[in-house]
């Protein structure tokens, strides 16, 4: 399938499907459409009147050259934003994804909410982007769709060089996600620690070739030399060595006034709840418990292919964690890279030991601001449900900014607090600290007060809990129902390229 964007009527009026947005209003519908004559026709066709366009909505009338027309409801345009555009755009996209149709055409004039028409073309690219997403990787048979060409109509020529420019970091953006998406769906027999640095090492070979990025990798011997015992512990029981990924990118203009981002990522690319095993049915799934490592490198591809002005680093700590022989055992006593000591008294509580000792190495690069993201606690779908992110850190300021980021980009985000009863809830009797709080207690606030203790250097902190949102968005028509969604992609790659 090809994305189209075009400023003359030809394809248009020859494709067999054409797709228009409507807004509603109190005594009827208002219409900003490009074709007149169209809506004219709408209008004489029976049922026609019943149609008040509330968002969500849609009507499908043949038109008299025989072409299909999908109207998609966007409620009263007051009130329609960039979200709405997105989703009337991915729920137009399903309905004819399944059929056998091979042309479609959108009429952009007819979405434009928000009295912007390269954006909303913007908006649109983005959404099929996002909606068109397959992962059929191990399928015999491909999922294929009839449609060859989508062609966005454009009706002011006057936002040809703009919309161009929108039109290559949408595309930057999408294809992130994209990336991100497969990685978190691959299956954990083939994505174990070792080949998810291989891939990540390949990509940024290709994809960010000559983009001002370089890498290297931690193995097992530099993560001894680096006293990562706390990430090392994890890995105790796996059949693949552990691995750091360190990305660096560096713009092409540097001044003492260049502010550093670090993004750091929990990388487990399966959890078995090592020795405090899952039960069978909590087991499915922990393939996507990798998802905060391919979050923030989705984020750091996306905001290098924009050319960020902002140094970036982004560092994923990848291993799984299993059970055998060697795997670390409950009640175990492990020190950390910053030399505090953890009781390990849960290793299924393992995504903030490998965090632990990333966030102190990334401590030392002394960053500006500092973001971690992981699928980090159950206890984050029963405080906020599987639609909203949890943000907690040290600095209210920066997570303001990391909040208004998420607003901007329609993604939801809600901070949660990290208070000093909690805190004391992760000292421990026999070591500084331990692994797991009170239980059935603020077990993501308390996972944060845990991770607060590897801060250091004054570094402005964000954590980031997507254990909700990474996977199974089926509320969001332009991600999966089932699978990876590629949310907070979006959020992080706007506050680095702002």
């Amino acid at each position: 399938m090809k994305l189209h964007v075009d400023y003359e009527t030809k394809n248009y009026e020859a494709s067999e499907v054409k797709i228009l947005g409507l807004f509603s209003k109190k005594d009827g519908v208002t219409q900003t459409w490009s074709d007149k004559n169209l809506f004219k026709m709408f209008q004489m066709v029976r049922g026609s009147k019943n149609f008040t366009a509330d968002a969500g909505t849609s009507f499908t009338f043949t038109a008299s050259d025989c072409s299909t027309v999908i109207i998609m409801g966007l409620g009263e345009k007051t009130s329609a934003k960039a979200e709405q555009i997105r989703k009337a755009i991915a729920n137009a996209y399903k309905q004819v994804a399944g059929k056998k149709f091979s042309t479609i055409a959108i009429d952009i004039a007819s979405f434009n909410a928000i009295n912007k028409l390269d954006l909303t073309a913007e908006l649109a690219l983005e959404s099929l982007k996002m909606t068109s997403y397959t992962f059929d990787n191990y399928k015999s048979k491909k999922t294929e769709s009839a449609i060859k060409n989508i062609y966005l109509y454009v009706s002011d020529k006057k936002v040809k060089k703009s919309l161009e420019k929108l039109e290559v970091k949408t595309q930057n953006i999408t294809s992130s996600i994209n990336y991100a998406r497969d990685l978190i769906n691959e299956a954990p027999n083939t994505l174990h620690s070792e080949e998810y640095a291989d891939r990540i090492d390949k990509d940024v070979k290709t994809a960010l070739k000559g983009k001002g990025v370089t890498l290297k990798t931690l193995g097992m011997k530099e993560l001894k030399k680096e006293n990562m015992n706390l990430f090392l512990s994890v890995n105790a029981g796996s059949a693949y060595d552990p691995r750091l990924v360190h990305l660096t990118y560096t713009p092409k203009k540097v001044t003492k006034a260049t502010k550093h981002y670090c993004l750091v990522g929990k990388g487990l690319t399966f959890d078995t709840g090592g020795y405090s095993l899952k039960p069978g049915g909590s087991m499915m799934g922990m393939k996507f418990d990798m998802g905060g490592s391919a979050t923030v490198y989705g984020a750091f591809r996306a905001a290098v292919l924009n050319n960020s002005p902002y140094k970036i680093t982004c560092i994923l700590g990848i291993t799984d964690n299993a059970v055998n022989e060697s795997a670390t055992f409950p009640d175990s006593i492990v020190k950390g890279r910053n030399g505090m000591s953890v009781e390990i008294l849960n290793t299924d509580a393992e995504g903030r030991l490998v965090l632990a000792d990333c966030l102190d190495y990334a401590c030392d690069l002394k960053p500006d601001y500092l973001i971690d993201a992981a699928t980090l606690t159950g206890a984050c779908l029963v405080a906020l449900g599987s639609e909203v992110c949890a943000v907690l850190g040290n600095d209210d300021k920066f997570i303001k900014d990391v909040l208004t980021s998420a607003k901007d980009q329609d993604e939801y985000m809600w901070q949660l607090p990290i208070i000093p009863e909690w805190r004391d809830d992760m000292k421990s009797k026999i070591a500084d600290l331990k692994n797991i709080g009170t239980p059935m207690r603020a077990g993501t606030a308390t996972a944060a007060a845990f991770l607060e203790n590897f801060i250091k250097n004054d570094v402005k902190w964000a954590h980031l809990d997507i254990a909700g949102v990474c996977d199974s968005q089926a509320h969001l028509p332009y991600c999966p129902p089932k699978g990876a969604s590629g949310l907070i992609i979006r959020s992080l790659s706007h506050l680095l390229s702002k």
